[in-house]
């Protein structure tokens, strides 16, 4: 068994709050208790957990037998309610069950665990076999999901604005990859730091999907959480956010507003809200490493994604690095690992360019 270790940071939600807060301003009556509950719980989730993280440190005890390879995955139920971890529903190795949740959990974190252990060689979260944990069906009409620090933990939505948070395999991806920064370069989750955060788990979460549809760059749809929304006629409810084009993956005005994101820096958004808009402008890294594996083609995982897994691991990539640092550490790493002047340097130079960031 491995005890809980803690971690620098709060339960990291892939709904950015902005979008909740549109809701409960602008939904119908369901719509606003929806979106005020999953709002309020979130809140408790980050308080309790701000608690546990300021209680004495609990030294992680080694896995026994953790072998590089061999998945351990277990995926629990809350029966709609807050209570967790809840109850035991699949293990490691058992058939799928009748439920298309504990199913689309067990298969999302199975494909995490094989990107970052087949292309990576990383074994689980924290390199040492970290059993993955999931929990399904949190809450009534819960509208998020989220990665506290030892599990994943899915809402089934409210059904009308948003289905069960289990059906995005990137979503799962996102969330994990937070475990992966907290165990790595620490990332603090405000500002441009925090929007690095964000983007890290985005670039990620749509590399898990793609390895798992066995996509190329341009069969990709590039886009994180597509399947969230429930459509609805004569609005645009595509995925939560778009890294190839930044800003235009919702259009709903009457409930949840457009999407804010930008894909340059004349564009960043100055804000208080969100962390200081970590959920916002993680665009503009996202639009960067679309473009690097655009231009490279092929399976954004093998170069493109190595590049940015090289940089997350770069010790000259600081708690409180911004966008100009990481992408001068993009650069440098594409350059130690593919050589001078490559076309790979090449890619991710203007790659930034094209965000409007200069690689020093």
């Amino acid at each position: 068994m491995c005890l809980r270790s803690t971690h620098r940071h709060s339960i990291f939600c892939v709904l950015p709050p902005h979008l909740l807060e549109h809701i409960a301003l602008q939904g119908t009556p369901a719509e606003r208790a929806a979106a005020i509950d999953t709002l309020s719980t979130d809140t408790t989730f980050r308080t309790l957990r701000a608690v546990r993280l300021a209680a004495p440190a609990v030294a992680p005890i080694a896995l026994m037998g953790a072998v590089g390879g061999v998945k351990q995955r277990t995926i629990s139920t809350a029966h709609n309610t807050f209570n967790l971890p809840g109850d035991v529903v699949r293990r490691e190795g058992d058939g799928p069950t009748a439920d298309a949740a504990v199913n689309e959990a067990y298969d999302g974190l199975g494909g995490t665990y094989d990107l970052y252990w087949e292309v990576f060689g990383r074994n689980s979260i924290d390199n040492n076999g970290l059993p993955l944990l999931g929990t399904v069906h949190f809450g009534l009409n819960y509208n998020n999901a989220f990665w506290d620090g030892e599990r994943m933990v899915f809402g089934d939505g409210d059904g009308v604005l948003f289905n069960r948070f289990t059906i995005a395999v990137d979503v799962m991806g996102h969330e994990l990859t937070h475990g992966v920064t907290e165990h790595t370069a620490q990332l603090v989750y405000h500002d441009q730091p925090g929007a690095l955060n964000e983007s890290v788990s985005d670039v990620f979460g749509s590399l898990v999907k793609q390895k798992m549809a066995n996509q190329d760059v341009n069969a990709a749809d590039w886009l994180i959480g597509a399947g969230n929304f429930v459509p609805k006629s004569g609005v645009k409810r595509t995925a939560l956010r778009s890294m190839k084009a930044p800003g235009t993956a919702y259009d709903d005005p009457a409930t949840l507003g457009k999407d804010p994101q930008p894909d340059r820096m004349s564009k960043f958004v100055k804000t208080t809200r969100d962390n200081g808009g970590v959920h916002i402008n993680s665009g503009i890294p996202n639009k960067a490493f679309y473009e690097v594996a655009n231009a490279l083609g092929g399976y954004a995982w093998e170069k493109a994604g190595r590049i940015w897994y090289d940089t997350l691991l770069d010790p000259g990539l600081t708690p409180n690095a911004n966008f100009q640092q990481f992408a001068d550490l993009t650069a440098a790493n594409a350059r130690n690992r593919y050589g001078v002047g490559g076309a790979e340097e090449t890619a991710v130079k203007n790659a930034w360019n094209t965000v409007e960031i200069t690689v020093a």
